[in-house]
C-alpha cells in the first residue's frame, strides 16, 4: 500500500540523515493545540516525528549546570533536525502532497513556553515515548536522551500508536528517580514537576553560565530509558 511506502522511505531518509527514532502520529485529534492558523492547521492529519540521539559523551560534561559544549551540540543537533524536516518536506511535495516543516526550537507563546507545535506530543503520539517525571519525553532505549523535529503532512501515512495508554506517565518510570534526585531546581517531586521552578532556574544558568538559551540539560544526562 502506498501509506506503508510512503511511511517506510521517509523514515529510512529520516534514519539515513542521523535522526535515531522515527514515527507517525494521528493529529486529527491534537490540531486545535496548534499555534496556526484555522485554514493551516485543518489541512494536516499527520505529524512526522523524528529525533537524534544527543551525544552521551556531551551529556557527561554536564557537572550540575548547562556548559558551553552542550550549548554548541544542541545549537548543532537543532540546525540538523531542521535541515532534515526540509528534506522530508521535499519528499513529500514532490508526491503532490503538502508539509509544514516545524521549527526544532521556536517559541511562540512566551507564557506558556510553547512553540506552534509540540514536539513532544507529537512524539508521544507517535510512540516514541511517555512523559516522564522530569516532564520531559522518556524514549525507552534512550531515555529523555532524545531532541525531537516534527514535519506536519496530509501524505497518507500509516500511523502508529502511543505506548504503554493503560500506564500513568508518572508510573510509566517505574523505580527510578534519577531526575528527581539530580534536578538543580528542586522542580521534581513526587507532588509533580514545577514548571515555574524549572523556568526560573533556565533564566538563572542564562546568566550565571553565559548560556545564549534557556538549557539545562541536567535531568537528560542522567535519564537512559528502561524496557516496558
Amino acid at each position: 500500500m502506498e501509506t506503508q511506502k510512503y511511511y517506510s522511505e521517509l523514515r529510512d531518509l529520516a534514519i539515513g540523515e542521523g535522526m535515531a527514532v522515527f514515527g507517525v502520529a494521528d493529529v486529527k485529534a491534537v490540531r486545535n493545540d496548534f499555534i496556526l492558523p484555522d485554514d493551516v492547521k485543518n489541512i494536516f492529519t499527520a505529524g512526522i516525528s523524528y529525533g537524534f540521539h544527543l551525544s552521551e559523551a556531551v551529556l557527561k560534561t554536564i557537572q550540575g549546570a548547562p556548559n558551553q559544549i552542550y550549548y554548541f551540540h544542541y545549537q548543532r543537533v537543532n540546525q540538523l533536525m531542521d535541515q532534515v524536516a526540509l528534506k522530508l518536506t521535499s519528499y513529500i511535495q514532490e508526491r503532490g502532497y503538502q508539509a509544514l516543516p516545524i521549527p526544532s526550537s521556536q517559541v511562540i507563546d512566551w507564557t506558556r513556553q510553547l512553540g506552534s507545535v509540540s514536539h513532544r506530543e507529537i512524539a508521544r503520539l507517535a510512540g516514541l515515548g511517555w512523559y516522564g517525571r522530569n516532564n520531559l519525553l522518556v524514549n525507552p532505549r534512550f531515555g529523555s536522551q532524545v531532541r525531537y523535529c516534527t514535519v506536519l503532512t496530509d501524505m497518507p501515512l500509516t500511523a502508529d500508536k502511543p505506548i504503554n495508554e493503560d500506564v500513568s506517565e508518572r508510573n510509566a518510570c517505574g523505580e527510578c528517580y534519577a531526575c528527581e534526585a539530580t534536578c538543580p531546581a528542586g522542580a521534581i517531586t513526587e507532588d509533580g514537576f514545577n514548571r515555574e521552578a524549572c523556568h526560573a532556574k533556565l533564566k538563572d544558568f542564562m546568566k550565571t553560565e553565559h548560556i545564549g538559551q534557556m538549557i539545562c540539560g541536567v535531568c537528560v544526562n542522567v535519564c537512559k530509558g528502561r524496557t516496558l
